[in-house]
């Protein structure tokens, strides 16, 4: 089982009406699944080379329902394990 976290944060009001526009055109994707995405993307980018990041991206882009799924999938297992 994967445990999660709540968080409370302000965005700037046109961040959030862009937020809101993206999710009534994309009825699959959720707040908190772009939340996560964007996060765990950025810590890819900046944070180095934390695998844990690059799962819990790959999980929410392509909507797996646990981690270990995304763990096991060899598709995943490559990506993770380029350089």
């Amino acid at each position: 089982m994967k445990s999660t976290v709540s968080i409370f944060t302000e965005i700037p009001e046109t961040l959030h009406e862009s937020l809101k526009n993206y999710l009534e055109t994309h009825p699959d994707w959720d707040e908190n699944r772009v939340l996560t995405a964007a996060l765990s993307l950025f810590l890819l980018q900046n944070g180095g080379s934390d695998r844990r990041a690059a799962r819990v991206y790959l999980e929410t882009l392509f909507h797996h329902s646990s981690v270990e799924t995304s763990i096991n999938s060899p598709a995943t297992a490559n990506l993770l394990d380029t350089p």
